[in-house]
């Protein structure tokens, strides 16, 4: 992103030399040994120092490019990207001033959890979110909430699971979509429950995962109180249109992360390259730039713009297949091809990406006529 401002480069510089400094040598950085998933002594440093998690969308994707770059365990996606937006878009007064300092200053960690195991679906991101179909449409599975018997307006209890919940062993605080209302006029709300508070009914399960720098669980909840986010709202839909922008948001700081992995790869094949294969490595060095390109207009757009970032997205993830694919030892190959199968399998395919962003945009239709 060579538009970045002196401001924005030194954020970065200072980024990449924490990194350096801090995780060690590449192969240690992949193997994420803390039961959090990360390193919390490193996050600490990044969120309070650097003050990651306050950057604004342009300087948070030049930082994800980093960190993308040393494929390092972070919270910051599902913190920063996924579940604080929804906290300021849908909280009441109270939750914003209780949460947003705490997850501004790293001392709190989020995980989004929605049922039904489509992350990208529920983000708007794949398929259209204003149906329910991701979340159960409020049949049996998914998660259900009722009232809190003798608790506050605002009090539930939760029941059910969700899968493939980024970070969702170790958060502090998870927002979970669950059904309410019973079956004639459910509807998908999000719920806070504050982890420490939550009791026996909550289990949380790490997976293995295909990319160990990526943390997906399992989380199960037998009666475990919650608290509404913000209030009941008279649309419904306001819950979609909120989770729809953070997908957007979401993809663009993934697409700057896959960017940053796949250039790293491509620097590693450059570097043990014969002549005669660069002319193939310059065509991946387009398609990675090419990338770097869409993912930098798209964190600049107001909003940002309701296609670009899932178009920078999956230009990234192809970018980062094809520069895994070149990647040089075959450890660091299966390093950054993993993070591009987890990515896709959480956030995309690429293919859906792009289908979904015509059908939006009406190309699909044009097509078709």
């Amino acid at each position: 992103m060579e538009t970045a401002t002196e401001e924005q480069r030194e954020i970065r510089r200072a980024l990449r030399d924490l990194l350096d400094q801090h995780a060690g040598p590449p192969a240690a950085r992949a193997t994420a040994p803390h039961p959090e998933g990360y390193d919390p002594a490193l996050w600490a440093r990044m969120s309070g120092e650097l003050g990651l998690a306050r950057l604004a969308l342009p300087e948070l994707a030049l930082a994800c490019e980093e960190t993308g770059r040393a494929l390092a365990p972070t919270p910051l996606l599902a913190t920063a990207a996924l579940t604080a937006p929804l906290v300021a878009a849908l909280g009441t007064p109270a939750q914003r001033a209780d949460l947003l300092p705490r997850i501004a200053d790293g001392s709190l960690t989020c995980a989004l959890a929605v049922p039904g195991g489509s992350l990208a679906h529920a983000l708007g991101l794949t398929g259209d979110n204003t149906t329910g179909a991701w979340s159960g449409d409020g049949r049996a599975g998914g998660v259900q909430a009722r009232p809190a018997p003798g608790g506050p307006p605002d009090g539930r209890l939760l029941y059910g699971e969700a899968d493939q919940v980024l970070d969702g062993h170790s958060a502090g605080l998870l927002l979970v979509a669950a059904h309410t209302g019973g079956f004639a006029r459910s509807r998908t709300l999000l719920h806070l429950v504050r982890t420490a508070d939550a009791g026996p009914g909550l289990v949380r399960t790490r997976h293995a995962g295909l990319d160990p720098t990526r943390s997906p669980a399992r989380v199960q909840l037998r009666d475990v109180p919650a608290e509404l986010l913000g209030e009941d709202p008279a649309d419904p839909a306001a819950i979609t249109r909120a989770l729809a922008a953070a997908g957007r948001t979401a993809a663009v700081l993934l697409a700057a992360e896959a960017a940053g992995a796949a250039r790293a790869a491509l620097d590693g094949a450059l570097r043990h390259a014969a002549a005669r294969d660069r002319h193939r490595l310059a065509d991946l060095h387009v398609q990675i730039e090419t990338a770097r390109t869409l993912t930098h207009c798209a964190a600049r757009e107001p909003g940002p713009g309701p296609e670009s970032g899932p178009l920078a997205l999956a230009q990234a993830l192809d970018a980062l297949r094809a520069a895994a694919a070149e990647a040089v030892p075959p450890h660091d190959a299966d390093r950054y091809g993993r993070r591009a199968a987890a990515d896709e399998l959480l956030f995309g395919p690429a293919g859906r990406l792009r289908a979904r962003a015509a059908e939006r945009t009406g190309l699909l239709g044009e097509a078709a006529a």
